[in-house]
């Protein structure tokens, strides 16, 4: 069975990053990447890629392992990432983001490792594209089902960060080639693979349809943030000691002081 290559190229206004983290596991407060690829498109539609493995500064669960293929000994000479934060800033900046599930898990866990070692990575203005999310809402399934589905191939090399980011580009693509109603615009496909709109990268706090801040978990489900903060401000500390990832915490302190200087 022939590969179908996409004959879709993406109408870009920005250049467009896709890429795929390799963890040491799946908590987006605590674990780390160990292996990361971006390929990049421009706006003329060349692309550049940039793979590397990273030493996570923690050992590699085997269960972990087992599905990347990636162990303590293969990062033990990789460098860190707080070593290739301000040249991975540098590849990514003035670019719109693209992934494969990215938005509940990549992009908030890439947020925190740049947080951790204090590198200012400003998310806010771009568009991020899910491929995931435009996937299950038009067929709703993996990667690899995605890839057989829309390009015709088998992935594999799967858990490969760099097959599958070259394969959720292509799936993009391909998805474009097949369905006419889908806008060939970033702003319009990050809309569509958005699920929730959320206001940090984890999705704990959400706009409600007033466009106003309110806790996405817990007791507090549904109830705007200031709200909360106000009745029982207790709360924040909570959060604040606890296992949440340090972006939330950043959106939440920004809520309490905003409310504070109103």
């Amino acid at each position: 069975m022939g590969f179908k290559k996409p004959d879709m190229q993406l109408n870009l206004k920005n250049p467009i990053v896709f890429f795929d983290l390799e963890t040491t596991g799946i908590n987006i407060a605590s674990d780390r990447i160990v292996e990361l690829s971006i390929l990049k498109v421009n706006v003329n539609g060349s692309e550049e890629v940039y793979t590397k493995r990273i030493n996570p500064e923690m050992p590699i669960p085997k269960q972990s392992s087992d599905i990347h293929g990636i162990y303590d000994a293969d990062v033990k000479d990789a460098p860190t990432f707080k070593s290739i934060a301000r040249e991975l800033a540098k590849f990514m900046e003035g670019c719109d983001i693209g992934g494969f599930n990215s938005n509940k898990f990549d992009i908030p866990l890439l947020a925190e490792e740049f947080m951790r070692v204090g590198v200012d990575f400003d998310m806010q203005k771009r568009r991020f594209i899910d491929v995931q999310t435009i996937f299950h809402k038009m067929e709703r399934r993996t990667l690899e089902a995605a890839y057989k589905f829309y390009c015709d191939k088998d992935l594999t090399e799967a858990h490969s960060a760099e097959a599958d980011t070259r394969a959720t580009y292509e799936v993009l693509k391909a998805q474009l080639d097949r369905y006419p109603e889908l806008e060939n615009d970033v702003a319009a496909l990050s809309k569509f693979s958005t699920q929730n709109r959320n206001v940090d990268f984890a999705g704990r706090i959400v706009y409600n349809d007033k466009d106003e801040e309110v806790f996405n978990f817990g007791k507090y489900k549904g109830v705007k943030v200031e709200e909360v903060l106000e009745k029982d401000p207790g709360y924040y500390g909570w959060m604040m000691n606890g296992d949440f990832p340090l972006y939330t915490k950043k959106v939440l302190t920004n809520i309490k002081l905003r409310k504070f200087n109103s």
